[in-house]
């Protein structure tokens, strides 16, 4: 069970509390809900009278009655994967009641997947950190941190909504330093689900290690060194050759 079913469930104990031997209206559980893909949520239907007529919750869900006095019931609904709209109705005296829940579906990061590309880089060059979040939804609200120890490289907080879940990708190119070899990167995903009533869902990829090696010697640079060395060496062995000869001649 997620975090915000475990909420549901202790909102609506404490429901069950305030509304034994009361006759005032109670708590009848908030208007949006947040819950996991195909988890299960818990309703407290409770009317504002203290004999109603016809209490129920309207769902085409599998729904199980858990407890129930005069003024209220306790529903378990199970499996719900999609949004849903539960319609909690009753009937005090001649007037109908309906207190409607919201509930949204969250897909949460459940995998938090990165790739240090490539695994190994001289001092210098460039690599590329990628973080990958598996089927998430809603991207709105989730920030991806790409971390170097604690050191924060990288952020991006994703804006916009998506009807269902997808990956969230994330990448930087940055230039690898000596210090580099000795930190684990890693990647750090963050839904913030207050502004529809949830909470904060947080998980963290598992390190990698970056090999940083002395960067090569270049190559073509060697080349024309050795040729440079070579023709002086030809031209100092043919100035001592001329010498030599004005030599002899004039002995």
């Amino acid at each position: 069970m997620s975090l915000f079913g475990g909420w549901g469930m202790l909102a609506a104990f404490l429901a069950l509390l305030c509304c034994r031997g009361s006759g005032v209206k109670a708590f009848e559980g908030p208007e949006h809900l947040m819950v996991g893909s195909g988890e299960s949520q818990f309703i407290n239907c409770t009317a504002s009278c203290t004999d109603p007529k016809k209490l129920v919750l309207e769902t085409h869900l599998n729904k199980i009655l858990l407890d129930s006095q005069a003024q209220w019931k306790l529903f378990k609904v199970a499996n719900i994967s999609k949004d849903e709209k539960l319609l909690c109705s009753f009937t005090c005296g001649d007037r109908q009641e309906t207190k409607v829940f919201i509930v949204t579906v969250f897909y949460p990061p459940k995998q938090v997947l990165l790739t240090l590309w490539p695994t190994s880089v001289a001092i210098g060059t460039l690599f590329t950190i990628e973080c990958r979040v598996p089927a998430v939804a809603p991207l709105e609200g989730l920030t991806v941190t790409l971390l170097r120890g604690t050191e924060i490289l990288y952020n991006h907080t994703f804006v916009g909504t998506a009807p269902s879940p997808q990956d969230a990708l994330v990448s930087h190119n940055t230039t690898a330093h000596r210090e580099d070899g000795h930190h684990n990167f890693s990647c750090e995903a963050q839904m913030d689900l207050r502004s529809h009533g949830g909470g904060l869902v947080h998980r963290i990829s598992d390190p990698q290690r970056l090999e940083v090696k002395e960067p090569e010697p270049n190559t073509q640079m060697v080349i024309i060194i050795a040729v440079v060395i070579v023709l002086l060496l030809v031209v100092v062995c043919l100035v001592l050759l001329y010498w030599y000869r004005q030599q002899t001649r004039n002995t």
